[in-house]
């Protein structure tokens, strides 16, 4: 029980602290664009935020998968 527990918090602090990285390296990036989803486009954002938080979700998403590495 305290390892999953472990695991958590170990993934929400580790991203935490890519998160405010990333809100503080874009602070003058001046290259914006929208993104197309299926019904409406975003707001104007800076690239480097929307590869930053693919990256972040994309982190947070794959440590809850769980790995198991039988021989079957």
């Amino acid at each position: 029980m305290l390892i999953p527990l472990k695991k958590i918090l170990f993934t929400l602090t580790f991203n935490s602290c890519l998160f405010l990285a990333l809100i503080i390296g874009i602070q003058n990036s001046s290259n914006k664009s929208k993104v197309n989803l299926l019904i409406e486009e975003t707001i104007s954002l800076p690239v480097s935020f929307i590869v930053g938080v693919s990256f972040i979700s994309g982190s947070i998403l794959g440590s809850f998968l769980p790995i198991n590495f039988e021989n079957t």
